[in-house]
């Protein structure tokens, strides 16, 4: 069974930062091109950035240079340090894998971390 946990969200100031974690269930983990998502009220969910198995990263134009990706293989985690936050990367955050151009099946959906970002 796969199942991803988030973890970290919370309510934080613009310009703060914020450090969300995951955690898989998968043996397959270490295969997977793994992924953060979020999705904010009345909006699509969108990937912010994405990491292969072996440390390639990719960022959505509006987190570059402001959102950093890592995995570690060995325990089966993975993080988004998040600085700089704005009010528009308020949102529920998920992880999931991302795999390019393929359908994620609905059953890997986690409950997410609510990131606010509000003064």
């Amino acid at each position: 069974q796969v199942q991803f946990v988030e973890s970290g969200g919370g309510l934080v100031q613009p310009g703060g930062s914020l450090r969300l974690s995951c955690a898989a269930s998968s043996i397959m983990f270490n295969f997977w091109r793994m992924g953060w998502y979020r999705q904010a009220p009345g909006k699509q969910r969108e990937l912010v950035a994405a990491i292969a198995g072996v440390g390639n990263t990719d960022y959505a134009d509006s987190v570059k240079d402001r959102f950093t990706i890592s995995r570690d293989n060995a325990k089966k985690t993975m993080s988004l340090q998040m600085n700089s936050l704005k009010p528009e990367d308020t949102a529920v955050y998920y992880c999931n894998i991302a795999p390019p151009g393929a359908p994620i099946p609905s059953a890997y959906w986690g409950q997410g971390t609510q990131v606010t970002v509000s003064s």
